[in-house]
Protein backbone atom coordinates (compact mmCIF):
# COMPACT_ATOMS: atom_id res chain seq x y z
CA UNK A 1 0.00 0.00 0.00
CA UNK A 2 1.50 3.25 -0.78
CA UNK A 3 2.20 6.03 1.27
CA UNK A 4 0.00 8.45 -0.50
CA UNK A 5 -3.12 5.91 0.76
CA UNK A 6 -1.94 5.55 3.69
CA UNK A 7 -1.63 9.06 4.34
CA UNK A 8 -5.03 9.55 3.06
CA UNK A 9 -6.93 7.02 5.04
CA UNK A 10 -5.29 8.54 8.47
CA UNK A 11 -6.40 11.91 7.52
CA UNK A 12 -10.02 10.66 6.87
CA UNK A 13 -10.33 8.65 10.05
CA UNK A 14 -8.99 11.86 11.85
CA UNK A 15 -11.87 14.44 10.15
CA UNK A 16 -15.09 11.58 9.88
CA UNK A 17 -16.74 11.68 12.90
CA UNK A 18 -16.17 15.59 13.08
CA UNK A 19 -17.39 16.21 9.41
CA UNK A 20 -14.95 19.22 8.78
CA UNK A 21 -12.33 19.47 6.19
CA UNK A 22 -8.28 18.91 8.73
CA UNK A 23 -6.54 22.05 9.01
CA UNK A 24 -3.87 22.38 6.47
CA UNK A 25 -2.04 25.21 4.94
CA UNK A 26 -0.12 23.90 1.98
CA UNK A 27 -1.18 20.39 1.48
CA UNK A 28 -4.28 19.29 -1.34
CA UNK A 29 -5.75 15.98 -0.40
CA UNK A 30 -3.57 14.62 -3.75
CA UNK A 31 -0.59 15.41 -2.84
CA UNK A 32 1.90 13.34 -1.46
CA UNK A 33 5.14 13.80 0.03
CA UNK A 34 8.13 12.86 -1.94
CA UNK A 35 10.27 10.29 0.09
CA UNK A 36 12.90 9.13 -2.14
CA UNK A 37 16.16 9.97 -1.57
CA UNK A 38 17.97 11.12 -5.00
CA UNK A 39 15.47 13.46 -6.67
CA UNK A 40 17.28 16.54 -5.74
CA UNK A 41 19.04 18.30 -8.18
CA UNK A 42 21.88 20.94 -8.70
CA UNK A 43 20.33 24.41 -10.04
CA UNK A 44 22.62 25.74 -12.09
CA UNK A 45 25.06 23.37 -14.56
CA UNK A 46 28.26 22.81 -13.23
CA UNK A 47 29.79 22.29 -9.48
CA UNK A 48 32.42 25.11 -8.63
CA UNK A 49 36.33 23.01 -8.90
CA UNK A 50 36.77 24.49 -5.00
CA UNK A 51 35.19 21.42 -2.71
CA UNK A 52 34.67 24.93 -0.18
CA UNK A 53 32.54 26.54 -2.64
CA UNK A 54 28.64 26.70 -1.95
CA UNK A 55 26.31 25.73 -4.85
CA UNK A 56 22.70 25.61 -5.26
CA UNK A 57 20.43 22.74 -5.16
CA UNK A 58 17.19 22.19 -6.39
CA UNK A 59 15.40 19.62 -3.72
CA UNK A 60 12.27 17.48 -5.01
CA UNK A 61 9.12 19.94 -4.87
CA UNK A 62 7.28 17.52 -2.69
CA UNK A 63 10.14 17.73 0.20
CA UNK A 64 8.08 19.48 2.52
CA UNK A 65 4.58 19.89 3.69
CA UNK A 66 3.73 22.51 6.46
CA UNK A 67 0.70 23.01 8.49
CA UNK A 68 0.19 26.41 10.15
CA UNK A 69 3.03 27.83 8.55
CA UNK A 70 4.66 28.80 5.18
CA UNK A 71 7.06 25.15 4.27
CA UNK A 72 10.71 26.26 3.48
CA UNK A 73 11.66 26.98 -0.30
CA UNK A 74 12.70 23.28 -1.84
CA UNK A 75 16.15 24.71 -2.26
CA UNK A 76 19.45 24.57 -0.05
CA UNK A 77 22.92 25.24 -0.56
CA UNK A 78 26.11 22.42 0.02
CA UNK A 79 29.60 22.08 -0.98
CA UNK A 80 31.38 18.74 -2.30
CA UNK A 81 33.14 18.92 0.81
CA UNK A 82 30.01 18.73 2.59
CA UNK A 83 28.64 16.16 0.48
CA UNK A 84 31.73 13.53 1.32
CA UNK A 85 31.88 14.31 5.03
CA UNK A 86 28.20 13.50 5.15
CA UNK A 87 28.57 10.42 3.15
CA UNK A 88 31.45 9.46 5.56
CA UNK A 89 29.05 9.92 8.90
CA UNK A 90 26.40 8.06 7.29
CA UNK A 91 28.05 4.96 6.16
CA UNK A 92 30.14 5.34 9.53
CA UNK A 93 27.16 5.28 11.76
CA UNK A 94 25.63 2.40 9.97
CA UNK A 95 28.80 0.31 10.40
CA UNK A 96 28.32 1.33 13.88
CA UNK A 97 24.70 -0.21 14.07
CA UNK A 98 25.67 -3.38 11.92
CA UNK A 99 28.70 -3.91 14.47
CA UNK A 100 26.24 -3.74 17.16
CA UNK A 101 23.80 -6.11 15.24
CA UNK A 102 26.67 -8.84 14.98
CA UNK A 103 27.86 -8.30 18.52
CA UNK A 104 24.20 -8.65 20.09
CA UNK A 105 23.71 -11.99 17.65
CA UNK A 106 26.85 -13.53 19.28
CA UNK A 107 25.67 -12.78 22.79
CA UNK A 108 28.17 -9.85 23.75
CA UNK A 109 25.62 -7.54 23.87
CA UNK A 110 22.81 -8.16 26.31
CA UNK A 111 19.65 -6.78 27.13
CA UNK A 112 17.57 -4.02 24.90
CA UNK A 113 19.32 -2.65 21.90
CA UNK A 114 17.30 -0.81 19.05
CA UNK A 115 19.26 -0.31 15.81
CA UNK A 116 18.27 2.99 13.42
CA UNK A 117 19.74 1.31 10.07
CA UNK A 118 18.04 2.96 7.47
CA UNK A 119 17.24 6.19 9.59
CA UNK A 120 21.23 7.36 9.22
CA UNK A 121 19.71 10.81 6.95
CA UNK A 122 17.86 11.83 9.91
CA UNK A 123 20.68 11.72 12.54
CA UNK A 124 23.95 13.48 10.00
CA UNK A 125 21.36 15.58 8.44
CA UNK A 126 20.28 17.32 11.75
CA UNK A 127 23.41 17.35 13.28
CA UNK A 128 25.08 19.13 10.24
CA UNK A 129 22.59 21.97 10.77
CA UNK A 130 22.98 22.71 14.30
CA UNK A 131 26.01 23.08 16.30
CA UNK A 132 27.68 22.41 19.75
CA UNK A 133 25.12 24.65 21.66
CA UNK A 134 22.22 23.53 20.54
CA UNK A 135 20.49 20.21 22.68
CA UNK A 136 19.43 17.00 21.38
CA UNK A 137 17.43 14.78 23.56
CA UNK A 138 15.79 11.44 22.15
CA UNK A 139 14.26 7.80 22.93
CA UNK A 140 16.34 5.09 22.97
CA UNK A 141 16.89 4.69 19.35
CA UNK A 142 19.94 6.98 20.59
CA UNK A 143 23.55 5.32 19.31
CA UNK A 144 24.09 7.73 16.15
CA UNK A 145 23.31 10.66 17.90
CA UNK A 146 25.65 10.29 20.85
CA UNK A 147 28.63 9.77 18.46
CA UNK A 148 27.29 12.84 16.60
CA UNK A 149 26.99 14.78 19.57
CA UNK A 150 30.57 14.33 20.58
CA UNK A 151 31.11 10.53 21.69
CA UNK A 152 32.79 8.08 20.20
CA UNK A 153 32.46 4.84 18.57
CA UNK A 154 33.93 2.52 20.89
CA UNK A 155 32.10 4.61 23.43
CA UNK A 156 29.09 3.56 22.21
CA UNK A 157 29.98 -0.10 21.45
CA UNK A 158 31.82 -0.67 25.02
CA UNK A 159 28.71 0.84 26.96
CA UNK A 160 26.17 -1.44 24.80
CA UNK A 161 28.76 -4.62 26.26
CA UNK A 162 28.72 -2.91 29.99
CA UNK A 163 32.06 -2.11 29.42
CA UNK A 164 33.91 0.84 31.78
CA UNK A 165 35.08 2.37 28.92
CA UNK A 166 31.56 2.63 27.62
CA UNK A 167 29.95 6.66 27.81
CA UNK A 168 28.29 5.57 30.73
CA UNK A 169 30.92 3.76 32.58
CA UNK A 170 29.28 0.34 31.27
CA UNK A 171 26.03 1.41 33.39
CA UNK A 172 23.86 2.61 31.15
CA UNK A 173 23.30 0.17 28.76
CA UNK A 174 21.94 0.95 25.22
CA UNK A 175 19.43 3.25 26.09
CA UNK A 176 21.39 5.61 28.36
CA UNK A 177 23.94 7.26 26.57
CA UNK A 178 24.91 11.00 27.08
CA UNK A 179 27.21 13.96 26.24
CA UNK A 180 27.43 17.79 27.44
CA UNK A 181 25.28 18.71 24.39
CA UNK A 182 22.80 15.41 24.43
CA UNK A 183 20.44 14.46 26.74
CA UNK A 184 20.12 10.44 25.80
CA UNK A 185 19.05 7.90 25.46
CA UNK A 186 15.91 7.38 27.18
CA UNK A 187 14.48 4.04 27.95
CA UNK A 188 10.86 5.02 28.70
CA UNK A 189 8.33 5.63 25.76
CA UNK A 190 8.05 9.32 25.26
CA UNK A 191 9.19 10.45 28.27
CA UNK A 192 11.73 12.50 27.03
CA UNK A 193 9.66 14.92 25.29
CA UNK A 194 8.70 16.99 28.43
CA UNK A 195 11.99 16.57 29.42
CA UNK A 196 13.15 18.54 25.71
CA UNK A 197 10.90 21.29 26.90
CA UNK A 198 12.22 21.79 29.90
CA UNK A 199 15.78 21.61 28.49
CA UNK A 200 14.22 24.55 25.96
CA UNK A 201 12.83 26.20 28.84
CA UNK A 202 16.31 26.65 30.79
CA UNK A 203 17.63 28.30 27.11
CA UNK A 204 14.99 30.54 26.72
CA UNK A 205 15.65 31.48 30.91
CA UNK A 206 19.35 31.32 30.05
CA UNK A 207 18.71 33.97 26.73
CA UNK A 208 20.90 31.66 24.68
CA UNK A 209 19.46 31.73 21.01
CA UNK A 210 20.01 28.07 20.73
CA UNK A 211 17.56 25.19 19.54
CA UNK A 212 16.09 22.06 21.76
CA UNK A 213 15.31 19.09 19.56
CA UNK A 214 13.10 16.14 21.41
CA UNK A 215 12.68 13.57 19.11
CA UNK A 216 10.60 10.76 19.55
CA UNK A 217 8.75 7.75 17.66
CA UNK A 218 5.59 7.37 15.91
CA UNK A 219 5.29 4.38 18.32
CA UNK A 220 4.94 7.09 21.07
CA UNK A 221 3.47 9.90 19.32
CA UNK A 222 0.03 8.53 20.96
CA UNK A 223 1.68 9.09 24.97
CA UNK A 224 0.34 12.03 27.12
CA UNK A 225 3.01 13.63 28.14
CA UNK A 226 4.00 14.39 24.70
CA UNK A 227 0.80 16.60 24.40
CA UNK A 228 1.41 18.11 27.79
CA UNK A 229 4.86 18.82 26.48
CA UNK A 230 3.40 20.54 23.55
CA UNK A 231 0.57 22.93 25.78
CA UNK A 232 3.65 23.82 28.02
CA UNK A 233 6.10 24.66 25.06
CA UNK A 234 3.42 26.65 23.41
CA UNK A 235 2.27 28.20 26.61
CA UNK A 236 5.26 29.41 27.06
CA UNK A 237 6.92 29.83 23.67
CA UNK A 238 9.67 27.56 24.13
CA UNK A 239 12.65 27.66 21.99
CA UNK A 240 11.50 23.74 21.23
CA UNK A 241 11.78 21.78 18.42
CA UNK A 242 9.51 18.33 18.65
CA UNK A 243 10.92 16.04 16.01
CA UNK A 244 8.98 13.09 15.25
CA UNK A 245 11.42 10.06 13.39
CA UNK A 246 8.05 8.20 11.63
CA UNK A 247 9.92 5.09 10.82
CA UNK A 248 6.32 3.94 9.96
CA UNK A 249 6.27 1.17 12.24
CA UNK A 250 6.06 1.62 16.14
CA UNK A 251 7.03 -2.01 18.02
CA UNK A 252 5.64 -4.20 16.02
CA UNK A 253 2.16 -1.85 14.79
CA UNK A 254 2.15 -0.10 11.79
CA UNK A 255 1.45 3.91 12.00
CA UNK A 256 -2.00 3.03 10.59
CA UNK A 257 -3.30 0.92 12.83
CA UNK A 258 -2.12 2.57 16.26
CA UNK A 259 -2.99 6.25 15.71
CA UNK A 260 -6.25 7.83 14.32
CA UNK A 261 -4.03 10.71 12.69
CA UNK A 262 -0.98 9.52 11.06
CA UNK A 263 0.18 13.00 10.03
CA UNK A 264 2.35 13.85 12.89
CA UNK A 265 3.36 17.45 11.81
CA UNK A 266 -0.33 18.45 12.27
CA UNK A 267 -0.44 17.22 16.03
CA UNK A 268 0.62 19.90 17.86
CA UNK A 269 -2.84 22.11 17.54
CA UNK A 270 -1.74 25.52 17.73
CA UNK A 271 1.69 24.70 17.13
CA UNK A 272 2.92 24.91 13.64
CA UNK A 273 4.58 21.55 11.82
CA UNK A 274 6.49 20.36 9.11
CA UNK A 275 6.70 17.19 7.15
CA UNK A 276 9.90 16.31 5.57
CA UNK A 277 11.49 13.65 3.53
CA UNK A 278 13.66 11.97 5.83
CA UNK A 279 15.64 9.66 3.26
CA UNK A 280 17.20 12.61 1.44
CA UNK A 281 19.72 14.00 3.72
CA UNK A 282 19.49 17.34 1.84
CA UNK A 283 16.01 17.76 2.35
CA UNK A 284 16.89 16.66 6.10
CA UNK A 285 19.45 19.62 6.75
CA UNK A 286 17.21 22.38 5.49
CA UNK A 287 14.59 21.67 7.38
CA UNK A 288 16.57 21.70 10.71
CA UNK A 289 18.30 24.81 9.27
CA UNK A 290 14.62 26.32 8.61
CA UNK A 291 13.29 25.02 12.40
CA UNK A 292 16.07 25.96 14.14
CA UNK A 293 15.77 29.72 13.05
CA UNK A 294 12.43 29.81 13.56
CA UNK A 295 12.32 28.71 17.25
CA UNK A 296 15.24 31.00 17.29
CA UNK A 297 13.65 33.86 16.76
CA UNK A 298 10.98 34.16 19.25
CA UNK A 299 8.06 32.29 17.01
CA UNK A 300 8.15 29.31 19.46
CA UNK A 301 7.80 25.81 19.45
CA UNK A 302 7.63 23.85 16.00
CA UNK A 303 6.48 19.86 15.16
CA UNK A 304 8.83 18.52 12.56
CA UNK A 305 7.76 15.06 11.18
CA UNK A 306 10.63 13.14 9.34
CA UNK A 307 9.27 10.27 7.19
CA UNK A 308 11.82 8.02 7.10
CA UNK A 309 12.26 3.98 7.25
CA UNK A 310 14.01 1.75 9.51
CA UNK A 311 15.41 -2.03 8.13
CA UNK A 312 15.43 -3.94 11.49
CA UNK A 313 12.83 -4.68 13.64
CA UNK A 314 11.89 -2.38 16.61
CA UNK A 315 14.69 -4.40 18.75
CA UNK A 316 16.76 -6.98 18.15
CA UNK A 317 14.09 -9.14 19.88
CA UNK A 318 11.89 -8.08 17.07
CA UNK A 319 12.64 -10.42 13.71
CA UNK A 320 10.10 -7.08 11.79
CA UNK A 321 8.91 -9.24 9.39
CA UNK A 322 5.95 -10.24 11.29
CA UNK A 323 3.94 -7.43 10.53
CA UNK A 324 5.50 -5.98 7.63
CA UNK A 325 6.74 -8.36 4.21
CA UNK A 326 10.47 -9.20 3.04
CA UNK A 327 9.27 -7.63 0.33
CA UNK A 328 8.69 -4.05 1.79
CA UNK A 329 11.79 -4.16 3.27
CA UNK A 330 13.86 -5.18 0.34
CA UNK A 331 11.87 -2.91 -1.92
CA UNK A 332 13.07 0.63 0.49
CA UNK A 333 16.59 -0.90 0.27
CA UNK A 334 17.03 -1.01 -3.15
CA UNK A 335 14.57 2.07 -4.17
CA UNK A 336 14.60 4.66 -0.81
CA UNK A 337 17.77 3.87 0.77
CA UNK A 338 19.39 7.35 2.30
CA UNK A 339 23.33 6.72 1.95
CA UNK A 340 22.64 5.06 -1.94
CA UNK A 341 20.78 8.17 -2.49
CA UNK A 342 23.39 10.69 -1.40
CA UNK A 343 26.07 8.37 -3.29
CA UNK A 344 23.93 8.76 -6.65
CA UNK A 345 24.38 12.58 -5.80
CA UNK A 346 27.98 12.44 -5.53
CA UNK A 347 28.84 10.55 -8.44
CA UNK A 348 25.70 11.73 -11.35
CA UNK A 349 27.39 15.66 -9.94
CA UNK A 350 30.87 14.80 -10.07
CA UNK A 351 31.83 15.49 -6.51
CA UNK A 352 33.88 12.48 -7.09
CA UNK A 353 34.86 9.37 -8.08
CA UNK A 354 33.40 5.57 -7.16
CA UNK A 355 36.92 4.73 -6.16
CA UNK A 356 37.58 7.16 -3.36
CA UNK A 357 33.85 6.73 -2.34
CA UNK A 358 34.64 3.23 -1.89
CA UNK A 359 37.94 4.05 0.12
CA UNK A 360 35.51 6.14 2.23
CA UNK A 361 33.84 3.13 2.77
CA UNK A 362 36.63 1.08 3.68
CA UNK A 363 38.37 3.59 6.16
CA UNK A 364 34.31 3.47 8.03
CA UNK A 365 34.64 0.05 8.09
CA UNK A 366 38.45 -0.17 9.30
CA UNK A 367 37.57 2.91 11.78
CA UNK A 368 34.87 0.78 13.26
CA UNK A 369 36.67 -2.69 13.08
CA UNK A 370 39.34 -1.16 15.55
CA UNK A 371 36.54 0.54 17.90
CA UNK A 372 34.89 -2.86 18.54
CA UNK A 373 38.16 -4.65 19.21
CA UNK A 374 39.06 -2.03 21.80
CA UNK A 375 35.71 -1.92 23.61
CA UNK A 376 36.35 -5.81 23.86
CA UNK A 377 39.62 -5.17 25.65
CA UNK A 378 37.74 -2.76 27.89
CA UNK A 379 37.01 -4.14 31.51
CA UNK A 380 34.12 -4.65 33.58
CA UNK A 381 33.20 -2.47 35.25
CA UNK A 382 34.45 -2.58 38.91
CA UNK A 383 31.69 -3.27 41.72
CA UNK A 384 32.42 0.31 43.59
CA UNK A 385 31.08 1.95 40.19
CA UNK A 386 27.98 1.34 40.84
CA UNK A 387 27.56 3.21 44.04
CA UNK A 388 28.60 6.22 41.88
CA UNK A 389 26.30 8.64 40.16
CA UNK A 390 23.18 8.02 41.87
CA UNK A 391 24.04 11.33 43.24
CA UNK A 392 25.18 14.42 41.36
CA UNK A 393 28.83 14.73 41.85
CA UNK A 394 29.49 16.23 44.63
CA UNK A 395 25.78 16.46 46.20
CA UNK A 396 26.02 12.46 47.79
CA UNK A 397 25.02 11.86 51.08
CA UNK A 398 27.74 10.72 54.15
CA UNK A 399 26.67 7.38 53.07
CA UNK A 400 24.13 4.87 51.23
CA UNK A 401 23.04 1.96 51.97
CA UNK A 402 22.80 -1.18 49.71
CA UNK A 403 20.07 -4.20 49.30
CA UNK A 404 21.10 -5.55 52.75
CA UNK A 405 21.91 -3.53 56.17
CA UNK A 406 25.22 -4.49 56.35
CA UNK A 407 25.92 -3.56 53.02
CA UNK A 408 26.84 -0.28 53.28
CA UNK A 409 29.08 2.59 51.19
CA UNK A 410 30.96 5.66 52.44
CA UNK A 411 31.06 8.78 50.01
CA UNK A 412 34.02 10.60 52.00
CA UNK A 413 36.03 7.61 52.62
Amino acid sequence: MSFSVLRARGLRAATRSVGVKPLRSTLPAIRSLQTDADKSSPMHGDLPSSGSESFKVQLHPESFHSYRCDAPAPETSVTKDELIDMYHWMVQMRRMEQAADALYKQKLIRGFCHLAIGQEAVSVGMEKAIDENDRVITSYRCHTFAVLRGGTIKGVIAELMGRADGMSEGKGGSMHIFTPSFFGGNGIVGAQVPVGAGIALAQKYQKKKTATFALYGDGASNQGQVFEAYNMAKLWNLPCIFVCENNKYGMGTSAERSSQNTQFFTRGDQIPGLQVNGMDILAVREATRWAKEWVTSGKGPLVIEFVTYRYGGHSMSDPGTTYRTRDEVQQMRSEKDAIAGLKKYILDWGVTDEANLKAIDKRAKDEVDVAVEEAKKSPAPDQVEFWKDIYYKGTEPPFMRGREKEEVHFYNK
